[in-house]
């Protein structure tokens, strides 16, 4: 018996060595915060002190050190992120997670954006190529010299380090000109519902701004065969009905400012993550002083300030992407026809490695105006249209593109003049870039290339329509719309039409809804004078211009029975149409408005109805008030009015949320349906593990607040979820930029072990704002000593 005791206590102390030692292994994933390192590819010495946030804030003697010591600690951070980002770029996910990205993989390879971005490098300036070289050495370094994992995916998953290159770096905005520039999937859906209910009817879906452009007509051209199109929609990596960028964007002049000089807001929307998208830094170097927030990858500042000049953007939503349908020769397949003659279609066979499976082959086809995606969906036109190929046409996959030289002289500039020329090089995404400076001016430019198309305006897929390209050319820079210290004194932004109502470059036909423009608007004509706190509060205003719009329409209209219908029409008119988490109103409206615009338009879309549910409160206003003939339900034999359609809509949305949340309309909350989500790339699909690294709170807004809280609305399950909204918020103070603030949404650290993996997450959801305040004398008082890379000694 002793001997068993002895044994037993023996196995568990075995047990808790071992223990011990697996979570030592662990904790190597974490970074090095202090003490020295010596690294090849440093000129000189660079310390890096971290804050209580864990932000670095980086001193180094060169610019080229200070480019490799952000790839140094972005890769320290967030190396598995950087990782996931130029796989999936380039093609190369399937060589990690298996057969599961496969799909992913063939479209990125279709596109060829990596090989666009190799190709680019050699052509940029001797200085940029040169930070992305320091940059890439910075990230290397680190490779070098980690102890232990490094990342703590590297658990799961083979430590398969490639050394950084600066292709890598340029892949980013390549990704986002795909997400922010991209309407094909839109083009697609518009040819399918003009096919179904004609093109009247069409433009009453997808209601026109209503000042649209009077130079742009939407010309009458032939639609394509449904049947070409509608499968393209199943292409990756986005299913259908995810959020689309959007962002917002607002400077206030001296004269509107309590400081008299200028305040700067902006807080960019995109779909959320863990870790989020952004990286908060601070580099100083003899030459440039850059604070703000990066994207682990790249070696630039997206957003932030230099000391002079602070900078923002939105997405213009400019349409920078269209679908062609190119003729086949008759007598050879590997041609196409251009005119009265034929080209030969460039044909690139490729090889993509797949983890645990035989490596898949495929063949790239383009011709001369963009890659041939109709080849992705096997035999899609043989049946039917063997002599027809669908070509994606886009800004993004033109060769020669110089977007990064934009990032890094907007970098540099130090006032409006070095601002506007740097932004000269931004070719895709377009984007509307903010301006304000330390001497007093803001201003506004519109930045990318703009289309001339020979026919339409890019809302439905064409054909070649001669021998010619489709697209004649780019609207000039100098065109594009601007605006420099206007009368009124401030400037805002929230995707809402840019430029003049009466003339300029057509731009896009898919702006925003207005409600964000005008709450903003809203605000800052409420008062002569605005101070920091102003501007946090607007950022997370939670009023809904939309509700005030829409829900008393939906009152006017709606009848109820029993008393259960009663109360909630009661609890709705007193309602103040702020949508806030701890309130039972907004889950309701949204509900509600959910049902009706299915009731409005499923009939009529059939199995197109549930892919492009939305809560379209522009369409609903007009099939309630003008159109009504959106109200009657084509599959019943009695006629319905609008008034039947709004009651209905109002009993569905009732039974819904009681099943989901009990039969007390009074405990309801916004909050349980309205959860921020921020996902971890691989692991939200692990059970248990999952509870981890997935990172979920319950928020305040909506789609059409300005503290926007986007959702996927035709998800079944969870259409409220919060998937797409402010990852990032920064205020910029001219008249003392270290006292300018800022949030991330979840926090500087990709690592789940860190303390900063979520730190952040409850203060990015209550407005609680970090500083970043580069002085020495202030960093010494809130961070522990700092790392010190050095480079080595030579002999």
């Amino acid at each position: 018996m002793r001997v068993l005791k002895t044994a037993g206590w023996g196995l568990l102390v075995l047990i808790g060595l071992s223990g011990l030692t697996v979570g030592m292994w662990l904790l190597t994933s974490l970074p090095q915060k202090t003490g020295s390192l010596e690294l090849d590819g440093l000129t000189s010495t660079v310390e890096i002190y971290r804050d209580e946030a864990a932000i670095p804030y980086i001193y180094a003697q060169s610019d080229a050190d200070g480019y490799f010591a952000l790839g140094f600690v972005h890769a320290q951070d967030r190396f598995w992120q950087m990782d996931l980002m130029r796989r999936f770029g380039a093609g190369r996910l399937s060589e990690l997670l298996g057969e599961a990205t496969l799909a992913s993989d063939r479209w990125m390879r279709t596109l060829g954006l990596y090989r666009r971005a190799e190709e680019q490098v050699q052509k940029l300036p001797d200085p940029v190529q040169q930070a992305l070289r320091a940059y890439a050495k910075g990230v290397n370094a680190w490779q070098r010299t980690k102890n232990g994992l490094g990342a703590i995916e590297f658990v799961w998953f083979a430590d398969q380090l490639d050394p950084w290159k600066p292709a890598d770096s340029l892949i980013w905005s390549k990704i986002m000109a795909t997400r922010l520039s991209g309407n094909f999937r839109k083009e697609i859906s518009r040819s399918r519902v003009a096919d179904l209910l004609g093109r009247e009817k069409m433009n009453e879906f997808w209601p026109d701004d209503p000042s649209p452009d009077p130079r742009t007509s939407h010309h009458q051209y032939p639609l394509l065969p449904v049947s070409l199109l509608s499968s393209l929609n199943s292409l990756p990596p986005d299913p259908p009905g995810l959020p689309v960028g959007a962002s917002n964007q607002w400077a206030i002049g001296p004269k509107r400012s309590t400081t008299h000089l200028p305040f700067l807001a902006n807080d960019p929307h995109l779909g959320f993550a863990a870790p989020i998208l952004w990286y908060l830094a601070f580099i100083k170097t003899p030459t440039t002083q850059l604070t703000g927030a990066t994207v682990p990858g790249v070696p630039f500042h997206i957003l932030g300030h230099n000391g002079k000049i602070a900078w923002g953007i939105t997405s213009t939503q400019a349409d920078q992407e269209d679908l062609v349908v190119e003729r086949v020769a008759n007598t050879n397949s590997a041609r196409y026809v251009v005119g009265s003659h034929s080209r030969a279609f460039i044909q690139t066979p490729m090889t993509i490695a797949v983890k645990g499976k035989p490596a898949h082959a495929m063949t790239v086809r383009a011709t001369d105006q963009g890659p041939v995606i109709s080849d992705l969906i096997p035999n899609l036109l043989k049946a039917t249209e063997p002599r027809r190929a669908i070509v994606l046409e886009a800004v993004y996959l033109k060769p020669n593109d110089p977007t990064i030289n934009a990032l890094y002289y907007l970098n540099r500039a130090s006032n409006w003049l070095e601002f506007r020329r740097a932004l000269v090089f931004l070719k895709t995404p377009t984007l509307n870039v903010s301006y304000a400076d330390t001497t007093g001016n803001i201003g506004f430019q519109v930045a990318g290339s703009l289309p001339v198309r020979a026919v339409g305006d890019g809302s439905l897929p064409t054909r070649r329509l001669s021998g010619t390209a489709n697209w004649l050319e780019y609207v000039p820079y100098s065109q594009l719309p601007h605006l420099y210290n206007p009368d009124q004194g401030l400037i805002f932004n929230a995707n809402n039409p840019v430029g003049s109502a009466t003339g300029g470059p057509f731009i896009s036909r898919d702006w925003a809804a207005p409600y964000r423009a005008r709450r903003i608007d809203q605000v800052l004509q409420s008062k002569r004078k605005f101070d920091m706190g102003d501007m946090k509060t607007l950022q997370l205003d939670n009023l809904s211009l939309m509700a005030m719009d829409v829900l008393p329409q939906m009152l006017i209209l709606a009848t109820a029975t029993e008393d259960r219908s009663k109360q909630i029409l009661a609890m709705l008119k007193t309602w103040d149409r702020r949508m806030v988490r701890d309130r039972p109103e907004p889950l309701i409206f949204s509900t509600w408005l959910r049902a009706l615009n299915y009731g409005l338009y499923g009939d009529d879309l059939g199995e197109l109805g549930k892919p492009l549910l939305g809560l379209r409160p522009l369409f609903v206003l007009n099939a309630l008030q003008e159109n009504k003939i959106w109200c009657d339900d084509t599959q019943s034999i009695e006629k319905e009015t609008c008034s039947d359609i709004v009651s209905r809509s109002l009993l569905q949305a009732i039974q819904q949320l009681s099943q989901k949340y009990g039969n007390t309309p009074k405990d309801w909350r916004w909050g349980d349906a309205h959860q921020s989500t921020f996902a971890h790339g691989v692991f939200n699909h692990v059970p248990l593990l999952n509870k981890i690294t997935d990172l979920q709170i319950a928020n305040d807004g909506g789609d059409y607040t300005v503290n926007r809280g986007a959702s996927r609305i035709n998800h079944e399950q969870a259409p409220f979820k919060h998937i797409h909204g402010p990852g990032l918020r920064a205020i910029y103070d001219l008249s003392n930029l270290t006292r300018s603030q800022f949030q991330i949404a979840t926090g500087q650290s990709g690592n789940f072990l860190s303390s900063h993996y979520r730190d952040q997450l409850t203060n990015w959801r209550d407005g609680k704002f970090l500083t970043i305040d580069g002085t020495k004398q202030s960093i010494a008082r809130v961070t522990e000593r700092p790392l010190i890379l050095t480079a080595p000694k030579r002999p």
